[in-house]
């Protein structure tokens, strides 16, 4: 058996991006592999349950997990490698914060599922017939994960002791966190392994934003023709650079398209989408009703906007359901 670091990755309620950084790692991941020893990656190879099962507690080194946890076989996973592994990394915004799964908490399970199984403009379904958790036909049992009414974070499962954000996070920061981890050099339990700044700090447009900005509506990326070299705010667009944590390298910016907020808080900020909307409110320029009202409807979805990746590890958590039952 090999002696080398045992390291898993897992994937829960997500795109499957974050799996993408693993692979975007390029030639590097040769170094990678080199230097672990990959016990769990379903993605890419073929590890069961029960291999897992099978090792001693503690002996993974660190479990780096994407996606927010949906249902209860993705809990029960993630339960079983937080036993196994010395370190439990939350791998992505679905993990730290609840991602864009986390957005299904504006609803809950039953509304979901008649919206998908009998509402929906292209489903057929005059039976009304919904997934259920057992089903028994002709003395054969199958059984499906429990379908959890709300979204929850990884840290709102299991202990998490460090979290690496981004949708996906990129190469080069989990590149930074395997060699963190492998090296013994690592923070305080529960840091975010990237720069505790604001993503305007590293942005390469700094420069030209204005010492004083005012806003009288946002215009979303189509409604106009971006200037490559001016702050985005400046020309009106609604970018989260000033309320995100950096590191990601401004890759949205370079690609000329406003920050949409996936690396979450720095530090000094307990809700995301709080900091975000009080940020951007600051700048409205009209002080009268009628003028504030026009640059608010200007923003045609303030929830998907201000917690499109954090409602899940927000104040809010989820919007109540009047009807909501067996709520997780």
């Amino acid at each position: 058996m090999s002696d080398k670091p045992k390291v898993a990755f897992y994937w829960c309620a997500s795109c499957g991006g974050c799996e993408e950084a693993v692979v975007d790692l390029a030639e590097s991941i040769l170094d990678v592999v080199a230097a672990i020893d990959i016990v769990m990656w379903p993605v890419a190879m073929d590890f069961k349950r029960k291999d897992i099962e099978a090792l001693a507690d503690g002996e993974i080194v660190a479990t780096f997990l994407n996606g927010a946890i949906r249902n209860s076989e993705q809990e029960e996973m993630a339960h079983l490698l937080r036993r196994k592994s010395k370190y439990m990394i939350a791998f992505g915004s679905c993990a730290q914060l609840g991602g864009i799964p986390g957005l299904a908490n504006l609803w809950d399970r039953r509304s979901i599922f008649e919206r998908v199984y009998s509402e929906g403009p292209s489903t057929l379904n005059p039976e009304g017939i919904q997934p259920q958790t057992s089903y028994t036909d002709n003395g054969h049992t199958v059984t499906l994960p429990v379908f959890y009414d709300t979204v929850k974070t990884l840290g709102q499962s299991v202990e998490v002791d460090y979290l690496v954000p981004g949708c996906p996070p990129t190469p080069e920061l989990l590149k930074q966190a395997v060699t963190a981890l492998l090296s013994g050099e690592l923070p305080p339990k529960g840091s975010v392994l990237a720069p505790d700044r604001a993503l305007c700090e590293d942005c390469p447009r700094l420069a030209s934003k204005p010492e004083k900005l005012f806003i009288q509506e946002f215009k979303r990326p189509h409604q106009i023709l971006i200037d490559h070299e001016k702050c985005l705010l400046a020309q009106g667009l609604l970018c989260l650079g000033p309320a995100t944590r950096g590191g990601c390298g401004a890759l949205c910016i370079q690609g000329n398209m406003p920050c949409t907020g996936c690396f979450g808080p720095t530090s000094r900020v307990k809700d995301f989408g709080a900091k975000a909307l009080s940020a951007l409110a600051s700048l409205i320029e009209a002080k009268d009703d009628e003028g504030i009202l026009k640059a608010l409807e200007s923003v045609p979805d303030p929830v998907g906007t201000f917690y499109r990746y954090s409602l899940p590890a927000s104040l809010l958590g989820r919007k109540k359901m009047e009807a909501s039952r067996d709520a997780r």
